[in-house]
C-alpha cells in the first residue's frame, strides 16, 4: 500500500496533469476533464458531470480560491475521504513518479501559491519542515492536523526515543506478541473499512501486535512518558499543550500503544472540549481496545463538535459518520449502523467504504436486495474491493442466486487468494448445493491460513460426511475436537459410530441420514392426549428454532411490560390517518438490546436479524421504516419466557397499550385488533397460514371491544388462534432431555427431546424425523401409531405399566 508520502506525490501528479493553465487550482472544466479520464469506462451525461462538480465545491468550499478552482490541498483532501482511489486513479491516467525532482516541484509550489515569497528565515523553515518529514509521520506536518509549535517537535523527538528503546527491550526479551493465531497473513482477513484519521480514510494494513505491559521495562516507559505529558501541560498556552497532548497520542497511536494513546486523547478533549479531532482519535482508540459503548459515546461527541463547527468541519462527517456505524456493528446495533452509513454515503457519493459497510451491514440484517444494490455500487466504484465482492456474493447466496454467487466469491478470492470468508462461505455455499469435495476443498484452504478455525474443522468433516467418506470425516471431526470441546462435537462423533455400527447406507443428506421414506400425514396415527400431532411439531419446532436464535426465550414476559409501562412514545399517523405508536427501527433496535442485554454483540446481531426478516417485515410490509411498537410487543409476548397465561396477558396489555383514546386508558380492546393480532401471530409463526389473511376483510369493520376472557378463546382456538402454544411449551420444557442411548431410527443422532416410538414395529423418531414423516423403508405399513415419551422415566413407568396388564390379564 501507499505510504502517505507517495499518496501526496500521486495527488500532485494528477493535480498538475489537470491544471492546465497553471494557476494553482482546478476549475470545473478542469475538474470535469478529471473525473472522465479517471472513470474511462464510465459515459457521464452533463447533468452527472455537474451533480458531482457541484457536490465537490459544495463540501470542499474551503479549499475553493476564487476562480482558479479547487485547490492542491482540496484534491487531497478528497482522496483522504475517500471519495476516490489515489493508486486506481494514477494508474488508470498512465502517470508515473519521479522523486528526483525534487527542485521541480518546489518550484511549481511557488507557482501555485502554497509558498509565501522567498526570503532567507522562509528559507531556513522550509529545510527545518523537511528535516521533520523525514524524522516522523507525514500527519505531523499537515497543514490541518499536524503540529503547530516547534516546542512539540521536542517533545515528538523524546518520545520517539522512548518508544524506540521500550521496542528493542521487548523485542530482546521475545515480549512482542503477533495477532492472527500466529499468523503473518494480514490480507487473509476482511478489511473493518474504518477511517482511523481525520486524514487519510485507509485500510489498517500493517500487521498488529502486542505490547508487554506488566514488566518492569513497561512500567518505566509510563513514568517517562509522564514526564512529556507535564512538559506538554507545562506549556505557555493552552493551545500549545493542546498541540503537544495530540502529537503525543498520535506518535503513541502509531506505534499501538493505544491505552496510553487514549490517555493523551483524553487530556486533549479538557484542553479544547468543542474540537472534533481529539474525540475522534479517542473513539478509534476505544475501539481498537474493543470498548465499543465509549468509543461510539467519542464519536457522538466528535459528530456533535463538527455539526456545531459549521462548515470547518463538513469535510470530516463522512468519516466520523462511518466510524460511529462500525462502533455501533461493535455493539450488535446493525439497524442503527445503517442509518449512519448512509449519511456517509448521501455526504460524499463516492464515499466507497460507507457504501461496502452500508451493504454488509444491510446483509447482517437480512435485507438482501438492498444490500446488493450497495455493495454493486461500491464495486462499480472500486473494482478491486475484495471484501465488497465477498459479501456481495453472501447476499447473492441468500437470494438464491448460487452460480453467480460463486463467481462472485470467486472472484473475491482471484483478489485475494488466502481471503478466509471468501473460502468460508463458499463452502457453505458448496455445502448448501450438496457438492461436498468441493466444500472440503474450501474448508482445508481456510485451515491452511488459519489453522485453529475450529468450525471450518468441523465443516470440513461434515462434507466429509456428505460425500460418504465416513474414515476421513472422523479423522476430521478428531481434529476439531482438539481445537474446542463443544457438545456438538461429541454428539457428531457418537452419530459417526452409529452409522458405522449399523453400516447404513447414506441417503445423500449432509448429516449422513441412513435411507428413509416421507409417509403422508393421514398414515400418522396418535396414541394418547399427550402425543403431539405430527403437523403441529413441525409448526413449533420451527418457532423454537426462532427462539434459539434470537434468544427470545429466555427474555421474561415481564420486561415488556416494563418497558410499556416506563416508555413514553409519540403518537404518529400512518399513511390511513390513524393514530398509532409507532417508532422506527433503529430506535426499536435499542429497545430489544435492553430486552436481551444478556447477549454478546455477535449473538445480538443474528437476533436482531432473524427478527427482522422474521417479524419486522411482516409489520412493516409497506418499507416505512416504521412498526407500530403495541403489535410488535403483543407479537413478541407469547415466545418470550413465563407462564402461558402471563404471556397471553401481556399480549392482551400490549394491545390495550397500543390503543389510542384521547389520553384515556382504555379496559378493553376492540375485537377489530384482537382479529389483527390473530393474523398477524399466525402470518409470522406458522407458515401454513401465509401472510394473505393479513389482507383480509370480512364484512364491515368490527367495533365492538371485547374483555381478556373473550380474548383467550380467540387466542387459544386451534383453528383460528394461536393452539399451538401448548405444543411451544412442550418442547421448551423438554428439548433437551435426552433418552440414554437411544438413537433415531433415520438420522441416528441421539434422541434429545421427545420420542416418538412406534408401538407395532418399536421403531423410534426423533422430535425432527417425526415431524417431517419419515420413517425406515424397512418398516413399511399401512399406517403407524406413536406414543410421545418427554423423558425416559416415561418410557419406563410405561412399559411397567403395559407389563403389570399383561400379568393380570394372564392370571
Amino acid at each position: 500500500m501507499a505510504t502517505r508520502g507517495s499518496r501526496s506525490e500521486k495527488v500532485k501528479r494528477i493535480f498538475q496533469q489537470f491544471d492546465s493553465n497553471r494557476d494553482g487550482g482546478l476549475n470545473r472544466e478542469e475538474m470535469a476533464a478529471l473525473v472522465v479520464a479517471v472513470n474511462p469506462r464510465v459515459k457521464f451525461s452533463d447533468e452527472q458531470i455537474n451533480a458531482i462538480l457541484d457536490e465537490v465545491f459544495r463540501t470542499y468550499g474551503e479549499y475553493i480560491d476564487g476562480e482558479k478552482g479547487l485547490t492542491y490541498d482540496g484534491l487531497l483532501r478528497t482522496y483522504d475521504d475517500g471519495a476516490g482511489d489515489v493508486d486506481r486513479d494514477f494508474d488508470a491516467l498512465g502517470l508515473e513518479l519521479n522523486l528526483d525532482e525534487d527542485a521541480k516541484n518546489k518550484e511549481i509550489r511557488v507557482r501555485t501559491g502554497s509558498d509565501e515569497v522567498s526570503s532567507s528565515s522562509i528559507a531556513d523553515e522550509r529545510a527545518m519542515e523537511s528535516q521533520k518529514k523525514q524524522r516522523t509521520a507525514a500527519w505531523a506536518v499537515s497543514p490541518n492536523h499536524g503540529i503547530v509549535f516547534d516546542d512539540t517537535w521536542k517533545i515528538v523527538d523524546d518520545l520517539e526515543i522512548l518508544i524506540k528503546r521500550l521496542k528493542a527491550k521487548q523485542a530482546k526479551d521475545g515480549k512482542l506478541r503477533g495477532d492472527n493465531n500466529n499468523n503473518n497473513n494480514f490480507d487473509s482477513y476482511s478489511d473493518a473499512g474504518w477511517s482511523r484519521e481525520l486524514g487519510p480514510s485507509s485500510e489498517i494494513s500493517e500487521r498488529r501486535f502486542f505490547w508487554e505491559e506488566s514488566g518492569h521495562d513497561y512500567a518505566v516507559f509510563v513514568k517517562e512518558l509522564g514526564v512529556l505529558r507535564n512538559r506538554a501541560d507545562g506549556a505557555r498556552s493552552r493551545e500549545e499543550a493542546f498541540d503537544g497532548h495530540m502529537a503525543i497520542g498520535r506518535v503513541l497511536y502509531d506505534h499501538q500503544l493505544f491505552k496510553v494513546a487514549l490517555v493523551s486523547f483524553k487530556r486533549a478533549c479538557e484542553l479544547q472540549p468543542v474540537d472534533v479531532r481529539p474525540h475522534f482519535r479517542a473513539g478509534n482508540c476505544l475501539y481498537v481496545l474493543c470498548r465499543y459503548k465509549e468509543a461510539k459515546e467519542e464519536f457522538l461527541l466528535a459528530l456533535e463538535a463538527a455539526e456545531a463547527g459549521g462548515n470547518q468541519w463538513s469535510y470530516l462527517l463522512p468519516q466520523i459518520y462511518v466510524n460511529l456505524g462500525i462502533a455501533l456493528e461493535g455493539e450488535g446495533m446493525v439497524l442503527s449502523a445503517c442509518e449512519y452509513y448512509r449519511e456517509a454515503a448521501i455526504l460524499c457519493p463516492t464515499h466507497f467504504r460507507a457504501l461496502k459497510l452500508l451493504g454488509s451491514a444491510l446483509f447482517g440484517v437480512g435485507e438482501y436486495r438492498a444490500a446488493v444494490k450497495a455493495l454493486e455500487e461500491a464495486i462499480f466504484m472500486k473494482p478491486d474491493y475484495a471484501d465488497a465482492h465477498c459479501d456481495l456474493a453472501s447476499a447473492l447466496h441468500a437470494m438464491g442466486e448460487d452460480e453467480r454467487a460463486i463467481e462472485v466469491f470467486q472472484k473475491a478470492i482471484d483478489l485475494k487468494p488466502g481471503h478466509v470468508d471468501a473460502l468460508y462461505n463458499l463452502g457453505g455455499l458448496y455445502m448448501d448445493l450438496g457438492r461436498f469435495q468441493r466444500a472440503s476443498e474450501m474448508y482445508t484452504r481456510v485451515l491452511s491460513v488459519w489453522p485453529n478455525h475450529w468450525r471450518a474443522q468441523l465443516n470440513k468433516a461434515v462434507s466429509w460426511l456428505g460425500a460418504g467418506e465416513t474414515e476421513e470425516a472422523k479423522k476430521a471431526l478428531k481434529e476439531a475436537l482438539k481445537m474446542t470441546n463443544r457438545v456438538e462435537l461429541h454428539d457428531a462423533i457418537a452419530h459417526l459410530k452409529q452409522l458405522q455400527k449399523k453400516k447404513v447406507k447414506g441417503n445423500g443428506g449432509a448429516n449422513g441420514e441412513g435411507a428413509f421414506v416421507i409417509i403422508e400425514a393421514s398414515k400418522f396415527k396418535t396414541l394418547g392426549e399427550r402425543t403431539t400431532l405430527r403437523q403441529d411439531l413441525a409448526v413449533a419446532l420451527q418457532i423454537r428454532a426462532f427462539q434459539r436464535v434470537t434468544r427470545l426465550s429466555r427474555c421474561d414476559v415481564e420486561l415488556l411490560q416494563q418497558e410499556m409501562s416506563g416508555s413514553d412514545v409519540p403518537i404518529s399517523y400512518s399513511g390511513t390517518g390513524a393514530p398509532e405508536k409507532s417508532i422506527r427501527k433503529p430506535n426499536l433496535e435499542q429497545i430489544l438490546r435492553k430486552l436481551l442485554n444478556f447477549l454478546k454483540p455477535e449473538t445480538f446481531q443474528g437476533a436482531v436479524k432473524a427478527i427482522n426478516e422474521r417479524i419486522l417485515s411482516v409489520l412493516d410490509m409497506t418499507g416505512s421504516g416504521r412498526v407500530d411498537l403495541g403489535m410488535f410487543y403483543a407479537v413478541l409476548a407469547p415466545i418470550c419466557s413465563g407462564p402461558p397465561e402471563k404471556r397471553k396477558r401481556v399480549a392482551y396489555d400490549a394491545l390495550l397499550w397500543r390503543s389510542v383514546n384521547d389520553g384515556i386508558a382504555p379496559s378493553q380492546i376492540r375485537k377489530v385488533d384482537a382479529l389483527d393480532f390473530i393474523k398477524l401471530l399466525r402470518a409470522i409463526y406458522t407458515p401454513s397460514s401465509g401472510s394473505s389473511e393479513i389482507h383480509e376483510v370480512h364484512g364491515e369493520m368490527d367495533i365492538s371491544m371485547i374483555s381478556f376472557s373473550e380474548f383467550l378463546v380467540m387466542f387459544d382456538d386451534r383453528d383460528w388462534g394461536f393452539g399451538i402454544l401448548s405444543t411451544l411449551m412442550k418442547l421448551e420444557a423438554g428439548d433437551r432431555n435426552r433418552h440414554g442411548r437411544y438413537v433415531c431410527s433415520v438420522c441416528r443422532y441421539p434422541v434429545i427431546g421427545s420420542r416418538f416410538k412406534e408401538t407395532k414395529s418399536h421403531f423410534s423418531l426423533c422430535n425432527q424425523c417425526y415431524s417431517e414423516g419419515k420413517v425406515p423403508p424397512t418398516f413399511k405399513q399401512e399406517e403407524y401409531r406413536f406414543r410421545e415419551y418427554v423423558s425416559e422415566s416415561e418410557a419406563v413407568k410405561d412399559k411397567c405399566t403395559c407389563f403389570n396388564m399383561q400379568s393380570n390379564s394372564a392370571s
